[in-house]
């Protein structure tokens, strides 16, 4: 198996495969089988999301999966971006229908007829709801699991708005959802406002939500937009006003899917296996009893103990009895990523301790028996901060400032901060001599300014550029 280092495209496979993530023999490309240990991650990954959406009144619905085309063509810019991806069910058995449908490849012209129906008076808004479902597209580069899949699993919230103002306060809390998110993972990430020729069809624009893998390139793990009135005019999508007006709604949508644990895998995993943050982890603690013949009633008793304390305190924990050396446990929960082991044998006894292993960097010690529930909480969250303060460095690292466009080439695995004046042809001209992307300019303004890389014009805003997955 080639290290992370070499050839992380490889080192990436094996490291799903090892772990048990996903079965990727089902006879479609591109669509995997998500086995019990990845569909736990993606499940726990899941309910922060719904947390954060909870927290913040948005509402969970489920939508049909077949969209009618004569909907999905009312926004031409959405079905152009789209219609080399989908798939269309044009026959129920030997019938041809006398409607094509669209296998849902994201969900706007899908809700939006209902939302015309919803949405009557000022009082009906704002509208905020989700839904977590999966979508299809048909993804004609390499796949790759939680990267590059043809069948998706979906993160979406739609908004509607009475005006502007509203719905872009709308995608400033989504700002908030994301980092709340990110941090439970462990991941750092940029907020970017993508290019026009970049942006989701459709929208007025986009912010991206990218995360750099080992190699350099950039992942986007999400996306938020601003609609404006480009979904509502052709979707009917009004309200009356307190005056008696009718106005078409301001709307949002915020989108992440299974690649955030795609990104986990790619972030924080080692050449031994996952590393998986302790909020996510089915299993945040392992406890691995080390006995002789002659104490292993003993040792198994205090294992039983140290576990049920841990459970009934709402750590995911898990006592392995099962038949086998500790060494080989020792492997098998590492390749798993679980972030904590805990060892117990007769001298952690007679010294009232148990001795732990974190995953994240190998460190040892021992934690009291008397005092394992907050212990083992302390180092826990020693964990996640190490994890995500590591990231931000590695990220941190890829970043080089260019003020020109006088190298020949941008060295593979480098991001480039460049002055941008805006003007299509200047990024157009940069995106073509490098071959790399201009991902976008800052969302959160950053107090710099300089000359455009390409035309020299002064007082440009920073945008990054990198080559992605």
């Amino acid at each position: 198996m080639p290290t992370k280092e070499e050839d992380f495209g490889e080192w990436y496979n094996e490291t799903v495969d090892k772990a048990k993530l996903c079965d990727k023999r089902y006879p479609i490309k591109g669509m995997n089988v998500w086995t019990p240990y990845g569909w736990k991650i993606m499940s726990q990954i899941d309910s922060f999301l719904r947390r954060e959406m909870e927290a913040t009144d948005h509402d969970e619905v489920c939508f049909p999966l077949l969209i009618p085309e004569t909907e999905f063509k009312k926004e031409k810019d959405h079905i152009k971006g789209f219609d080399e991806e989908v798939y269309w069910v044009t026959h129920a058995g030997l019938n041809p229908l006398d409607v094509r449908l669209v296998v849902r490849p994201t969900s706007e012209t899908a809700m939006y007829p209902m939302f015309s129906l919803w949405i009557r008076s000022h009082q009906d808004l704002p509208l905020k709801v989700f839904q977590i479902v999966n979508t299809f597209r048909y993804e004609t580069k390499q796949t790759r699991a939680f990267m590059r899949v043809r069948e998706i699993h979906f993160f979406e919230s739609h908004t509607c708005h009475a005006d502007r103002e509203d719905a872009e306060r709308q995608v400033a809390q989504d700002v908030e959802i994301v980092d709340a998110v990110c941090h439970d993972l462990c991941l750092p990430y940029s907020l970017l406002i993508r290019t026009d020729w970049d942006k989701f069809p459709g929208a007025f624009y986009t912010v991206g939500i990218d995360t750099v893998m080992p190699n350099g390139r950039t992942l986007q793990i999400g996306s938020a937009h601003y609609y404006s009135t480009n979904f509502s005019k052709p979707y009917d999508i009004t309200y009356e006003k307190e005056g008696g007006e009718h106005e078409f709604v301001h709307q949002t949508t915020l989108g992440m899917t299974e690649r955030l644990l795609g990104a986990v895998v790619g972030v924080h995993a080692d050449d031994l296996g996952l590393i998986l943050p302790p909020a996510i982890a089915p299993l945040e603690t392992v406890i691995i009893p080390i006995f002789k013949k002659d104490n292993q009633e003993k040792v198994m008793d205090v294992c039983r103990q140290v576990a049920a304390a841990l459970k009934a305190a709402g750590i995911r924990s898990k006592l392995d009895d099962s038949d086998g050396r500790p060494g080989a446990k020792f492997f098998d929960w590492e390749v798993k990523g679980v972030p904590l082991r805990l060892e117990i044998g007769g001298k952690d006894i007679e010294n009232n301790v148990a001795t732990f292993a974190r995953r994240d960097n190998g460190e040892k010690g021992t934690v009291e028996l008397d005092s394992i529930v907050p212990g083992v909480r302390m180092i826990l969250q020693a964990i996640s901060a190490n994890m995500l303060e590591k990231a931000k460095a590695k990220q941190q690292s890829f970043i080089h400032e260019m003020e020109d466009m006088g190298a020949e080439s941008i060295p593979e695995g480098q991001i480039v901060k460049i002055g941008w004046c805006g003007n299509p042809e200047c990024g157009h001209k940069f995106e073509d001599k490098y071959d790399i992307k201009i991902l976008g300019t800052p969302y959160h303004p950053e107090n710099w300014t300089g000359k455009c890389v390409c035309c020299g014009k002064e007082g440009c805003k920073p945008a990054y550029a990198a080559r992605t997955l």
